[in-house]
């Protein structure tokens, strides 16, 4: 078609949407639309016509829905019709940290300036969804995909989420929040049926997706791959008609994950909207158009013809569809959207030093002085090795991509700075490990030598994004550090007891190295930005303030799933059972009194900090009120820094089983050295109520209630009691 007609089409079809519209005249513009499709342009707009695009209609100017991957940057151009790379050459974008260190922020704000910078670099490269953010909870530290996810806890991820989508959607971009629900696992995620109770459903699993949907107002939802209920969730009658589009109001569209659909009748009758990535070949392997043969292209036809799906059912889907294109790609005022600016570095570099969490500096290892003469010997794979390009469908062409050792080698230029790789996990492999080429033994030897030759050892290691560690489509082999790490660790310690450790990992691991080494720091997947923020840490340019957004245990077994055997973790091929219930990370640790490596809401700073005169504003609350925790915060060392006060809330003697303490506010507040502020929490008392699975329905308790104010989950500076009438 050419552009003036269809520049012609498309204003007399799509009158009145040159300025933001009332959900009324959206409406009503919907309506309109709709009377002029047939029943098979309907059909089509339901399904893909390629790897992420759907079809538009040509002949009324509806133009197409372009996707791509991306909870933190937006994924390289992929093939038409496969999943090779398009080769272009202009598609390379800015990598920003991965989602874990978002929420490490406990940050909201910086949670808004991700989404708009990333959605800048969407809507400049001309796509209409962006699949993020993930908000899946960290249930288990052997999930490959916790990296893309907000951590352990419904609240923190609740609020970091809808900042990040409003920023994503102020580029008329649609945040296309994912994996709902309970893709808690990538083994045998395709077909495995979680039998969860309805308590933890609502109270643990589900919050961050409502928040998405009722606060950050997120267009579209992606469908997990696994099941619930005995449904596959992207065709879900409990999840998506009863739950998301009744009860929550969800007014978007629901996209299947990556052939997520699995039968015609429940993908039309059961909440989706979108079927994107089913198994064919495309054009590929048949004369035949294959995407005709998606579940909701030409059976869902067939079924709509013959009468046994009612039209009013397609229309529904073509409705929410066009309702998502008059808030993107039918909306001529949205912005024309930016990539590789410095804003976005800079964004990109501050979210990395902003969630970098310090767990340990015995003798104040770090920072290390960056006019020093010493030499360093940095040793370890992840400090040269390239993370952005692994992990599954998160991967990223960046455009530049700092290492740790190029980072350490700008920022200590008088320092003499020797590598020693000590270990090779191979070449970066999506669904499949690759054994490295490199000789193990001559690795370890090298890196050995080198440390024993430094005045202090900077050991880079952890985890990367290859298959089996982080990364989609299998989950962790072993709790511990692989390829010979923890010996390698063992054996430096010998010859030099002055080691930092800088784990890189988007996961908790075992640490049975702790006490070999005086420092660690938690870095997690920072992407182009990695190792100028690892330095400007390490050197005390930025003192660090993340905190942990899950629990480190000591132990698998110490982790809930893991407590109770393998049907609880990963299940039997057919199901898993979520025996801990409710009873989550830092809840199940709080409440069975078990003792975490480091602790859910954990970290260190460079400086000291005291929270003083800790009160509420009263002593009893109704159920509409707002509970004001206030205190003050002490910056006692000699550095600025930033600390994040954390208000948990317990109700001892429950009529239902409760974990000792649930966070239910935080606030991230910045001192100058030597300096107090005064900080205030304010917490919804409805917040508090629990999921009365015999109503169906959230029940306030009335009576005492303890709000435990601290800087971790279990470093808590003052108790204090209320009552709720």
């Amino acid at each position: 078609m050419n552009r003036t007609l269809f520049l012609i089409l498309a204003v007399s079809v799509f009158t009145g949407v040159m300025h933001a519209q009332s959900n009324a005249e959206m409406d009503k513009e919907i309506e309109s639309i709709l009377s002029k499709l047939t029943l098979k342009e309907k059909v089509a707009m339901c399904h893909a016509q390629s790897k992420f695009s759907t079809p538009g209609v040509e002949r009324l100017g509806i133009p197409e829905v372009w996707m791509s991957d991306g909870p933190h940057g937006v994924r390289a151009e992929i093939n038409w019709d496969d999943w090779g790379y398009a080769g272009w050459t202009n598609d390379s974008i800015t990598a920003f940290p991965a989602l874990t260190c978002l929420a490490a922020t406990f940050n909201p704000e910086l949670s808004g300036e991700y989404g708009f910078a990333v959605g800048e670099e969407a809507r400049y490269r001309k796509k209409d969804v962006l699949l993020g953010p993930g908000v899946n909870i960290y249930r288990t530290p052997m999930n490959g995909r916790n990296f893309e996810y907000m951590g352990e806890d419904p609240f923190l991820a609740s609020t970091m989420v809808v900042p990040y989508i409003q920023g994503v959607q102020k580029s008329g971009v649609a945040a296309c929040v994912k994996h709902y629900a309970l893709n808690n696992q990538e083994e045998w995620r395709g077909h495995i049926n979680v039998k969860v109770s309805e308590r933890a459903l609502h109270e643990i699993y589900l919050p961050a997706f409502k928040a998405a949907v009722t606060k950050g107002r997120a267009w579209a939802l992606m469908g997990a791959y696994n099941k619930y209920n005995e449904q596959h969730c992207c065709h879900n009658e409990i999840l998506l008609n009863k739950i998301l589009k009744t009860d929550w109001g969800f007014d978007g569209v629901v996209v299947s994950d990556w052939s997520g659909a699995h039968n015609t009748m429940e993908s039309a009758l059961y909440g989706l909207d979108m079927e994107m990535g089913t198994m064919t070949n495309g054009m590929t392997d048949s004369e035949e158009y294959a995407y005709n043969h998606y579940y909701l292209a030409s059976p869902f036809y067939a079924l709509l013809k013959e009468g046994k799906i009612d039209e009013s059912v397609v229309d529904d889907k073509v409705k929410r569809i066009l309702r998502l294109m008059l808030r993107t790609n039918m909306n001529p005022t949205r912005p024309a959207g930016n990539k590789n600016t410095k804003a976005h570095q800079d964004a990109a570099r501050k979210i990395a030093t902003d969630g970098i969490v310090l767990l340990k500096n015995t003798d104040s290892f770090f920072p290390i002085d960056p006019k020093t003469t010493m030499t360093i010997a940095v040793i370890g794979e992840n400090a040269t090795k390239s993370i952005t390009i692994g992990g599954g469908s998160s991967e990223l062409k960046a455009q530049y991509e700092i290492s740790p050792l190029q980072g350490i080698k700008n920022r200590f230029k008088n320092a003499t700075i020797i590598h020693a790789m000590g270990y090779a996990s191979g070449p970066s492999a999506y669904g499949r490990v690759i054994p490295s080429k490199l000789d193990a033994d001559s690795l370890f030897k090298a890196a050995v030598k080198a440390a024993a030759s430094a005045d202090m050892v900077l050991f880079i290691g952890g985890l990367n994004k290859n298959h089996h560690q982080d990364c989609e489509g299998g989950d962790r082999l072993t709790f511990g550090l692989q390829f010979g790490q923890e010996d390698l660790i063992t054996e430096i310690s010998k010859v030099n007891p002055n080691i930092g450790l800088v784990l890189v990992s988007g996961n908790a691991v075992a640490m049975p190295w702790l006490n070999k080494v005086k420092a660690v720091l938690q870095s997690w997947y920072l992407g182009s930005e990695a190792g100028n923020a690892i330095a400007e840490v390490i050197s005390g340019d930025v003192n660090p303030s993340g905190k942990l957004p899950f629990t480190f245990p000591v132990k698998l077994v110490d982790n809930a799933a893991h407590h109770f055997g393998k049907l609880s973790y990963p299940g039997n091929n057919i199901d898993v059972v979520y025996e801990e219930g409710i009873l989550v990370g830092y809840r199940w640790h709080d409440t069975k009194k078990i003792k975490p490596q480091f602790a859910f809401g954990y970290g260190l700073s460079y400086t000291g900090f005291d929270l003083n005169n800790i009160k509420t504003d009263k002593k009893t609350y109704s159920a509409d009120d707002k509970i004001r925790v206030s205190c003050e915060v002490k910056n006692s060392g000699s550095r600025d820094g930033a600390e994040v006060i954390q208000v948990y809330i317990g109700k001892p003697g429950s009529e239902v089983t409760r974990a000792l303490k649930e966070l239910k506010g935080f606030k991230k507040v910045y001192v100058k050295a030597g300096k107090s502020e005064q900080v205030l929490v304010e917490l919804n008392v409805n917040d508090l109520a629990y999921y009365n699975e015999s109503a169906a329905d959230w029940s306030l308790e009335k009576g005492n209630y303890i709000v435990y104010v601290g800087n971790a989950s279990d470093n808590i500076a003052q108790k204090l009691k209320i009552k709720i009438d």
